[in-house]
């Protein structure tokens, strides 16, 4: 870093690790509007510059213990972690990709710009990770996502050509880290600076060929090293000359000027290349109240995308080929129910695996049932309507066909069609507004049966508190949709003034 950026910026950039971590929180605007959030907010917030729904709040704050976290009315998120995203510009209807999106913070920012329309997919290499990546879409309400759990590469077939927008967050040596987790330190140590930026310069190149011509992709790093940054963006450039990068305004330029030894070589790029690589940004911690990031934005021209180099798609399987077509949407009606008796949550593995078919054996009769009597419309109804085994998804309109690809979710999870019964998942609730159920239950987050409801109890509630439909004439006993200031946690069940806990037991305040 001293050879970086020479003595007296090195020493500024030394001194801001003596000073204390800043703390971030995004707000939800899947959910809640910006401006309501901070009238209701019990928290010190500070708006973070780049980014509009951002803001910092204070360290002895702890905004993980307050039911709003639970009703997903944000995400907490380092501030600049934060950026990638706005420089994608997501608007609603769009396809967008997050490549490596684990644990699902920027997804979920993309996902609130979306606003439920168009397609999601995130993927994730990482078994483990992707429960967390599943978690955190779930608990911010996302409707329109499909997680994948598999090797980029592998992808391309299904994909070729289809995003307006990717993101690549990519695999890196962590150095921008260190102050906010310092085993990053450990593993910087374990992993070389050369093996990431093999896995980025990958990366790079099979999201090329999943990008529509005309489309964006976002590469963000929260490292330092030249050889992961400037220098992926200076290669990608010569190999793909249909991509331009666009200037990115409001934070430090990039470095061109480090395009040489010992980090990368110093003739191996092309004048253009090197040019360019000005228009990318760092985000410095001695600069601005943030950790350590690089970023770069990539326009596809009319050429780019589909007719990318056939090369990135070397390490495709062979035998990975699919359906690009777009699916009708489909209400119920169009329900299609796949096969086998597995949980859905992902689709069978090993060698020979076998694909789930299409069948017409599940019946849409206590879905339908449950609809029509919580539901004052189908907020999936514009969706193509999936299941496995008996687990029911509501697809996105328009996505290609998956087979053999590793599937987590390949949609919104409405619940499961169980013995002649539909039991709601958490998902939908969460995915659900107050305006859409006929049977709620509205806690103030001041109220104690918030907290109590959050930890599991049943509760006490009387049968007027139950919000319903004016007609409604019936009972209110059976489920009802369980908010905490208008903004929906999960489930109960009520029967002569006592309400069952349906709040799922890995969920619960501890």
């Amino acid at each position: 870093m001293i050879d970086l950026l020479g003595e007296e910026e090195f020493e500024q950039f030394l001194a801001s690790y003596d000073e204390p971590r800043v703390y971030g929180l995004r707000v939800n605007t899947g959910k809640v509007e910006r401006a309501e959030f901070i009238e209701k907010s019990p928290f010190q917030l500070t708006a973070i510059p780049w980014v509009p729904d951002g803001f910092y709040y204070q360290e002895g704050e702890r905004p993980g213990k307050h039911p709003y976290y639970h009703a997903g009315l944000y995400y907490i998120q380092e501030p600049s972690a934060m950026a990638p995203v706005e420089l994608l510009e997501v608007k609603p209807g769009e396809r967008v990709l997050d490549l490596c999106a684990a644990p699902g913070g920027k997804s979920t920012q993309i996902a609130a710009k979306l606003q439920g329309e168009g397609v999601l997919v995130v993927n994730d290499i990482h078994s483990d990770r992707v429960k967390a990546l599943v978690k955190n879409l779930e608990l911010l309400g996302v409707r329109n996502a499909v997680v994948l759990n598999e090797k980029p590469e592998r992808m391309l077939s299904a994909f070729q050509g289809y995003f307006d927008k990717i993101l690549i967050d990519a695999p890196c040596s962590g150095e921008g880290m260190f102050r906010k987790e310092e085993e990053m330190m450990g593993q910087w140590e374990r992993h070389s600076v050369q093996e990431f930026a093999a896995m980025q310069r990958e990366l790079l190149a099979q999201a090329a060929v999943m990008l529509a011509p005309g489309g964006r992709i976002v590469y963000s790093t929260c490292t330092f090293s030249p050889e992961e940054n400037e220098a992926q963006i200076a290669e990608f450039l010569d190999k793909h000359p249909a991509f331009d990068v666009v200037p990115i305004e409001g934070f430090s330029p990039g470095r061109p000027d480090w395009l040489r030894e010992p980090w990368c070589e110093a003739d191996g790029y092309s004048s253009r290349a090197k040019d360019a690589v000005a228009g990318t940004a760092r985000l410095w911690p001695h600069k601005l109240r943030g950790e350590g990031h690089f970023l770069a934005v990539l326009g596809a021209g009319a050429s780019a995308g589909a007719g990318a180099s056939a090369s990135a798609s070397a390490g495709a399987s062979a035998g990975a080929s699919a359906s690009a077509g777009a699916s009708a949407s489909a209400g119920a009606a169009d329900f299609v129910a796949a096969a086998g008796k597995r949980s859905g949550r992902q689709a069978p593995r090993g060698k020979g695996r076998a694909e789930a078919q299409p069948s017409t054996g599940v019946s849409l009769e206590p879905l339908e049932a449950f609809s029509g009597e919580l539901l004052r419309s189908e907020p999936f109804a514009l969706r193509r309507l999936v299941c496995y085994g008996e687990h029911a998804y509501a697809s996105p309109a328009g996505l290609p066909e998956l087979h053999g690809l590793k599937v987590v979710r390949p949609g919104w999870y409405i619940g499961a069609l169980h013995r002649g019964r539909f039991e709601p998942s958490h998902a939908l609730a969460m995915g659900l507004r107050l305006r859409e159920a006929k049977r709620a239950l509205s806690l103030a987050s001041s109220d104690e049966r918030a907290l109590r409801y959050l930890k599991g109890e049943t509760l006490e509630v009387a049968e007027s508190e139950i919000l319903r439909d004016p007609q409604e004439t019936k009972a209110a006993k059976g489920y009802c949709l369980v908010c905490i200031d208008d903004h929906p946690v999960g489930w109960g069940k009520w029967l002569d003034g006592m309400l069952k806990n349906e709040y799922p037991p890995g969920w619960r305040w501890t």
